[in-house]
């Protein structure tokens, strides 16, 4: 389960990395490549692309125990020495990994409109699904993604009333049964002890068989003390919360905790506050963006972040559970590459950083 928290709103949508390739016929518009600032609903003969923002990708791993009590809990201490065995069910959670990385994810305040001419080569563009710029006349590049939680497969287990013989269904009462049915588990182990000192009537031939042998003891021990002890069973599944921060944050609750119920919502009093500081650790000195972008008008090219950094922290409480540091798109400046590199004389080539938004690699052929 995947959850975006903004920094004061939360919405549970899922964020995706399928691209898309946009590529644009050659438009007698204007002596040079135009870029704007995007604004809705208007895109004319070119594209309009996104720069992202960089959030954090909070994973957690949680483990639910469901316990269910054996037919024979209430004669385990009597039968079996076994203390401490409730008679009634119940199902525990607890945290196994709390794990954050940084993504990225479309910035809405920086989106951008490009016009193509015939004099320009920037004509293909490679964007992801929901608009964020990637390449420019090249393929993306593979970028490393999280990896989903999948639960490996469980053994099918051994159903224990399979194992009663005829004698104990016989018996007349559920004491009697448990009480038969402790003897047959003290015979298993005795048949184990003989086994392996190799005073058994039949040894086996060989340490395969051995193994087996042994294997199929302790399994059926197992299955029969269960009747008495009762099951576990344990399920892992993974809770994702994105991170949208637009500023600075202090001990924002990302999700609470609880034994009894696993992950809760962050306004839900009955877990344990989970929370997330972010501190800007950018040394780029700051740009009125408004006023930079009003002086580069009469220029053209494209638009790419110069990120800055960022420190993010998660807590459990007053404890620190993880602290990473990242390039940040948002705590950095927005720049202009000129659009003269993209001249048909260059054959320029331009992969984009899908996390921070900055360039990644840029590759130009000088012209002869």
């Amino acid at each position: 389960m995947e959850r975006i928290l903004g920094h004061t709103t939360k919405v549970g949508l899922r964020v995706k990395s399928i691209l898309l390739f946009y590529l644009f016929s050659f438009l007698p518009l204007t002596a040079q490549t135009q870029t704007g600032p995007y604004v809705p609903g208007v895109t004319q003969e070119g594209a309009t692309f996104f720069l992202p923002k960089t959030a954090v990708r909070v994973a957690v791993l949680v483990e639910k125990s469901t316990y269910t009590p054996g037919d024979f809990a209430p004669y385990a201490d009597r039968f079996l020495r076994l203390t401490g065995v409730s008679q009634q069910p119940s199902t525990t959670y607890r945290v196994l990994k709390v794990q954050q990385t940084a993504v990225g994810v479309r910035d809405t305040l920086k989106a951008y409109s490009v016009k193509f001419n015939n004099k320009t080569a920037a004509v293909n563009m490679a964007l992801t699904e929901d608009g964020v710029l990637l390449a420019v006349n090249a393929q993306p590049r593979e970028w490393p993604q999280p990896v989903p939680f999948r639960a490996a497969l469980k053994p099918a287990a051994v159903n224990p009333r399979q194992l009663l013989n005829q004698e104990i269904l016989a018996a007349g009462s559920t004491a009697k049964m448990a009480q038969l049915t402790a003897q047959e588990i003290y015979d298993l182990r005795d048949s184990r002890s003989q086994l392996i000192k190799g005073q058994a009537d039949f040894m086996p031939k060989d340490g395969d068989q051995m193994k087996l042998m042994l294997s199929q003891l302790e399994q059926q021990d197992k299955a029969l003390t269960s009747l008495f002890a009762g099951t576990v069973v344990r399920d892992t599944t993974e809770e994702v919360f994105i991170v949208c921060p637009d500023a600075e944050l202090q001990r924002e609750v990302v999700f609470r905790f609880s034994k009894h119920f696993g992950v809760v919502d962050a306004d839900d009093l009955s877990g344990a506050p989970y929370y997330i500081s972010v501190s800007n650790l950018t040394q780029l000195p700051a740009t009125d963006e408004a006023a930079a972008r009003k002086k580069k008008k009469a220029e053209d090219g494209l638009y790419y972040n110069v990120p800055g950094k960022m420190r993010s922290t998660l807590y459990r409480g007053n404890d620190v559970v993880s602290e990473e540091e990242y390039p940040a798109g948002q705590f950095g400046n927005v720049e202009l590459l000129s659009g003269d590199l993209f001249n048909k004389h260059y054959g320029t080539r331009l992969w984009m950083n899908p996390v921070s938004g900055g360039i990644d690699k840029l590759e130009a052929e000088q012209p002869k």
